[in-house]
């Protein structure tokens, strides 16, 4: 690690001296570590008293947090955790161009996940049954499409697009915490399904940061600066998925939203981002047409330009028939894999030769 990453690292480590501050500081310094080598004069131009008396405490204390830098480089290296700035090559870049996007990143699994088109799935942590079958369905369905699904490792909502992905490709999960505390307890088993898979998590706080609530607006705003759209599947008036789609229409994000019942509390947040002119989606297949430009560069069967082998297609249409059938139903009639299932019904369902209906697809016409 270069003598200017480690600064970042060693600023975050100091008391007094937030995100903001030391993106104030590489906007402002020509080096960081250079910055950092020499004694504060009393005035600095460009910086404010609080920055600069929080630099200045920073010099007094500087043997102990280079001590404690060395520590956290360490635990990264023995817990096969990568350390990011904004100046390495696997930072993501569309959340580099994000205005205040976190100097650091802390990730376990594939870090080059974190550079894949991505999709945002978020939602209530209370959902509804359907509201958990979507959030699967589209979680599956934009996998298999090529984009790594983020969410937030939540239960409820976040939970079942996780899934969903894990089952046809890539999914990320961002924390609220340090990198090391699994929260909530329960998505232990689903942790590991990510880094087994060859998804990652991600997050901006040092290890050992508990869950405090106030880390979870930031995990939000990470959560849609990482990707180029967020689907909102169900949601009340004042929760954190309206945060995560305030967050992304700042970023100038894409945001899609599922309508659902007018006497579901949990529609009404999603129907007021509709108000507010959210896109309108019923199946994955609306947000991959609009999206899908992005997987023009992806070598392997960029899913909107790709068609079905004939014989294949035909084989599914056969063993849909003409009533509405789930994916896994599909997948044992035509013992085809679940990806090649999932990419040819999007495919087809944008042919207009099949159509989603609350999770399953069911056959249009004689095609």
């Amino acid at each position: 690690m270069d003598k200017a990453s480690r600064a970042v690292i060693l600023l975050s480590l100091a008391r007094g001296i937030g995100p903001a501050d030391i993106n104030a500081l590489q906007a402002k310094c020509e080096s960081l570590d250079t910055l950092l080598a020499q004694p504060l004069p009393p005035r600095a131009e460009g910086l404010s008293p609080k920055t600069l008396a929080a630099l200045q405490g920073l010099q007094r204390q500087r043997d102990a947090l280079e001590s404690r830098t060395d520590q956290l480089l360490q635990w990264c290296r023995d817990h096969q955790v990568h350390c990011l700035t904004q100046a390495d090559g696997d930072y993501p870049p569309l959340l580099k161009e994000v205005v205040g996007a976190p100097p650091l990143l802390f990730v376990s699994g594939d870090v080059t996940v974190l550079s894949l088109p991505q999709v945002a799935v978020v939602g209530s942590r209370h959902a509804s049954p359907q509201g958990l079958q979507n959030a699967e369905g589209f979680g599956r369905t934009l996998a298999a499409s090529g984009f790594a699904v983020t969410s937030g490792l939540a239960l409820g909502i976040d939970g079942a697009a996780h899934r969903g992905a894990l089952q046809t490709g890539k999914t990320l999960a961002v924390m609220g915490t340090g990198i090391d505390v699994i929260y909530p307890r329960q998505h232990r088993p689903l942790y590991q399904n990510v880094l087994e898979n060859g998804g990652a998590i991600v997050s901006e706080f040092l290890p050992g940061t508990a869950p405090l609530p106030s880390h979870f607006p930031r995990r939000n705003r990470l959560i849609s600066g990482l990707s180029l759209g967020v689907l909102v599947v169900e949601a009340a008036l004042k929760s954190g998925s309206l945060i995560t789609a305030r967050y992304a229409l700042e970023q100038g994000r894409e945001v899609f939203a599922i309508p659902g019942s007018i006497h579901n509390p949990l529609s009404k947040g999603v129907h007021q981002l509709l108000k507010q002119g959210a896109s309108l989606v019923e199946s994955a297949a609306d947000i991959v047409e609009q999206l899908g430009g992005m997987l023009a560069y992806l070598a392997e069967e960029p899913v909107a330009v790709a068609a079905a082998p004939a014989t294949e297609e035909g084989r599914l249409l056969g063993a849909m028939g003409f009533d509405p059938v789930d994916v896994d139903t599909l997948v044992t009639r035509t013992g085809l894999p679940t990806r090649d299932v999932t990419r040819m019904l999007m495919l087809l369902e944008l042919d207009g030769k099949v159509v989603s209906i609350n999770g399953c697809f069911q056959r249009l016409g004689s095609g």
